[in-house]
C-alpha cells in the first residue's frame, strides 16, 4: 500500500486552495481533495513567529505523481515555501486503491 499518499498543503485563502484543487484534479494527479477551513497555524518565519488561518488541503493520490503534485502547487501557490507534506498509507481499502488508479494518470 506504500504506492499512495496523503498530501496535506495549507493555504492562505479560498482563491489558492480552489486554484490548486481545480489544477491538481483537471490535470489527474490526485483522485479526491478535502478541504479543511480554519487551520490556525503558528510558525517561525523569518525569525518571528506568525500565526495565520489557512485553509488546509488534503490531497489522495498515486506515489508516482508527486512529483507533478509539487511542481503544480509550487507554480500556483504564493508561499516562498509552501507546505507540501507527503504521507505513506500502511494500509488502504483495495476498492478505494483500484479508484484513485482509475481516476488518475500517470
Amino acid at each position: 500500500m506504500r504506492d499512495y499518499l496523503l498530501i496535506l498543503c495549507n493555504c492562505p485563502d479560498e482563491a489558492t486552495a480552489t486554484a490548486i484543487s481545480t489544477q491538481l484534479l483537471q490535470q489527474r494527479l490526485v483522485a479526491c481533495v478535502n478541504r479543511l477551513p480554519a487551520v490556525q497555524s503558528s510558525y517561525i518565519w523569518q525569525g518571528k513567529l506568525e500565526q495565520a488561518v489557512e485553509i488546509q488541503l488534503q490531497l489522495k493520490a498515486p506515489k508516482r505523481n508527486f512529483t507533478a503534485i509539487e511542481q503544480a502547487i509550487s507554480a500556483i501557490h504564493p508561499y516562498a515555501v509552501p507546505e507540501i507534506i507527503a504521507v505513506e498509507f500502511c494500509q488502504l481499502n483495495q476498492a478505494y486503491a483500484a479508484w484513485i488508479n482509475e481516476v488518475t494518470c500517470d
